[in-house]
């Protein structure tokens, strides 16, 4: 692998989600991963599913989506033969990754402690559900368990009385981004202290650091954010709306783009009601009502060509498969290609950043378990040696 992290060896020893994402967009960046897994059964999003592809019906298509560019290396963690491995694969790495519950680490023998006084120039990203201290640290965490805890689902949903999970398990995704971006940050921090260090998010520090403006209206303002559908709380026109054939977005973020959106509706940009942003998301029903019947008349297609000369922001609402086959999502490389030791060549989710002046990159599907074991032994003794 080439790029921007190409000199950088990542020991990954987390499994699910959110440490495996970590590690895959430390891997998009160009750097060496290598993932620790179980022998004979690997991370347990192997086993997640349906659906499940391949000639046995035994591939996940979630343990895919979040280990591309990374090589598999099956230890037993509780031998003393694979802390061993273990602690050799540490001296020759920069960055370790692991999303254990707290203190697993100590009893596998392989405290932080020990970890930098094998590598003093290790960066150890330690992700948990809660924090790994306080009142309730080491408390076990998985996604849709955070989202609760950390009030998403008290704000998703067509009403308080019905809260619902994001539809994608963003508290895992985001503490994963959260992870990446700590390590590069101590990465750069190591070239003038010459030090490792230990990173730690959570789930719960990840989804609360994403509260934006529903944070400061209770830390500021003293009012309890709710669920509110698909309308935005602060913003109106800005939101879904139905039209003759379905469903279309509209983001009218000022008053000149409220005005656009009124004149070509046929309603008063001017009624008191709706002069003013304020006044318009005091009167949200009436206002979704009118903008309702007025998009009745056409369909989508009409609307959609007619918002965009507008210069208005509006957009359909995509199914999964719309969006990977839509010509604007693969333009951006959103979509790569990679040769898989028993699928073959398969399309899968790319990395969201781009960087000018450089050749698309090649990346490498996610592992078969324990596929690279020859391999990274191999480069293991040419390192030590």
């Amino acid at each position: 692998m080439h790029g921007a992290l190409g000199d950088i060896v990542v020991l990954d020893l987390s499994r699910a989600l959110t440490g495996p994402h970590a590690a895959q967009m430390l891997g998009d960046l160009g750097a060496r991963v290598i993932k620790v897994e179980q022998p004979g059964v690997g991370d347990e999003s192997r086993g997640w599913g349906p659906p499940f592809v391949g000639p046995d019906h035994d591939i996940s298509t979630y343990f895919l989506a979040a280990n591309r560019n990374k090589q598999s290396i099956t230890v037993d963690l509780k031998s003393d033969e694979g802390r061993a491995l273990v602690e050799r694969l540490v001296r020759q790495s920069d960055v370790l990754i692991e999303n254990f519950r707290t203190g697993v680490l100590d009893r596998l023998g392989l405290p932080v402690e020990r970890l930098h006084e094998l590598n003093p120039r290790l960066i150890v990203l330690s992700i948990t559900g809660f924090g790994h201290d306080g009142p309730e640290g080491g408390r076990p965490g998985y996604d849709q368990i955070a989202q609760g805890e950390a009030g998403l689902m008290s704000l998703t949903g067509p009403s308080p009385d019905e809260p619902y999970r994001v539809g994608v398990p963003i508290a895992d995704l985001l503490g994963g981004i959260h992870g990446a971006y700590g390590v590069l940050a101590a990465l750069y921090e190591r070239e003038r202290t010459g030090l490792g260090k230990v990173v730690r998010t959570s789930l719960l520090a990840s989804v609360t650091a994403v509260h934006a403006y529903h944070g400061t209206a209770w830390t500021v303002g003293g009012q309890v954010p709710r669920a509110g559908g698909n309308h935005h709380p602060s913003i109106a026109p800005y939101g879904a709306f139905r039209c003759a054939d379905g469903m279309i977005q509209i983001a009218a973020g000022n008053d000149t783009q409220w005005r656009r959106v009124a004149e070509l509706l046929d309603i008063d940009p001017d009624t008191p009601k709706y002069a003013t942003n304020r006044q318009r998301t005091a009167h949200r029903a009436e206002l979704v009502a009118d903008l309702e019947l007025a998009l009745a008349k056409h369909d989508r297609a009409h609307w959609l060509a007619a918002l965009a000369e507008a210069g208005v922001s509006a957009g359909a609402i995509r199914s999964v498969d719309e969006v990977y086959t839509w010509e604007q999502t693969r333009s951006q490389g959103l979509v790569v290609e990679v040769d898989h030791p028993v699928l073959g060549v398969i399309e899968l989710p790319g990395p969201p950043l781009r960087f000018d002046g450089e050749p698309p990159a090649r990346h490498t599907a996610p592992p078969a378990l324990g596929q690279h074991n020859d391999e990274i032994l191999a480069w293991l003794e040419e390192r030590e040696g």
